[in-house]
């Protein structure tokens, strides 16, 4: 049988780089750092599970205020297509209508409208995420690692988030039934992020 799977975006929790206004100056621009960020996923198939992440996206912080973290505002664009598991034909599969249907839905997309602090660097952030043509308000759970100047001088903040989404919520509904009965894919799907934004 063919293996397949799903990954849904994790990129999403880039969102949590405006909580770098609480160590930045008074008024700031931070652009995430790809080549130094991951964001992987996870989601059950038959008896174990299969990861992979996403290697193509951008996201932009803008820090009016650092004393006023609330004030922060994020936007995040993830290339569908730049999924990538390993595996060719699956990613292929992955990439197209029964998945995420990169075709007509290219970008998954995130804009955040609420940062609250939990205590301990610890914030939810909630936005408006979109994924195949679908819009849901969700809260991200995220740890702020700190900052730190890299050896050009460039001064980078650090973050992380662990989390789960359902992939029907956004419309991703395909499976396949076993003989012996079941699935072979699950619907909640992991992400780990570990993110680096470089003040621009």
């Amino acid at each position: 049988m063919k293996v397949r799977s799903l990954l849904l975006p994790g990129f999403l929790v880039l969102c949590s780089a405006a909580l770098w206004a609480q160590t930045a100056p008074k008024a700031a621009t931070l652009k995430v750092d790809p080549a130094h960020s991951v964001v992987e996923f996870s989601i059950r198939h038959l008896i174990s599970r299969v990861t992979g992440d996403f290697t193509g996206f951008s996201g932009t912080i803008t820090v009016p205020d650092q004393s006023k973290p609330d004030l922060s505002s994020v936007s995040f664009s993830i290339d569908a297509a730049s999924i990538d598991t390993r595996i060719a034909a699956r990613d292929n599969h992955l990439r197209s209508a029964d998945f995420f249907d990169v075709a007509k839905y290219p970008k998954i997309t995130f804009t955040s409208t609420k940062i609250v602090s939990k205590g301990n660097n610890q914030y939810d952030v909630t936005g408006n995420f979109t994924m195949h043509g679908v819009t849901k308000e969700i809260t991200l759970p995220v740890a702020f690692n700190g900052t730190a100047k890299d050896p050009w001088g460039h001064e980078r903040a650090g973050f992380s988030i662990k989390t789960s989404l359902n992939r029907k919520d956004y419309g991703i509904v395909w499976n396949q039934t076993l003989d012996q009965g079941g699935v072979m894919l699950g619907d909640d799907v992991e992400i780990s992020i570990d993110i680096e934004a470089i003040v621009g």
